[in-house]
């Protein structure tokens, strides 16, 4: 499964793993929300719930589609956050780990807080 992330000024593609909260997001689809960011990291809204899996990460790899449970959003980090330690993407709390961006995850740097983002299916 493979989504577009779409905004103002970029877009890029992710692929999803098949766990349960990705499919969730994957039957969600299409959806707008709302941008969110948090140092290099950027988060929003999605109408799915989710229990925090059991292989749930905190650290994870940059461009890394998280879901975060807590805040019924996904986040995806391209670097450091307000609370990590040196480079490492630390999200505020345990995530779902949904997938990861194809490509450079810097270009998320161009969505700007309050852009709206969308989010919709590819088919390959």
């Amino acid at each position: 499964m493979h989504i577009r992330i779409v905004w103002k000024a970029g877009q890029t593609i992710a692929r999803l793993k098949n766990t349960p909260t990705a499919n969730q997001l994957w039957s969600a689809l299409p959806l707008q929300s709302e941008a969110n960011t948090w140092g290099d990291e950027i988060y929003f809204r999605v109408p799915i719930q989710a229990k925090l899996d059991p292989d749930a990460l905190q650290v994870v790899d940059p461009g890394t589609v998280c879901f975060w449970v807590e805040g019924q959003s996904l986040a995806i980090p391209f670097g450091p956050t307000p609370i990590s330690k040196g480079s490492e993407c630390r999200l505020v709390t345990k995530v779902n780990i949904l997938g990861c961006l194809e490509g450079d995850p810097g270009v998320l740097r161009s969505i700007i807080e309050g852009d709206t983002l969308r989010v919709e299916k590819v088919e390959k």
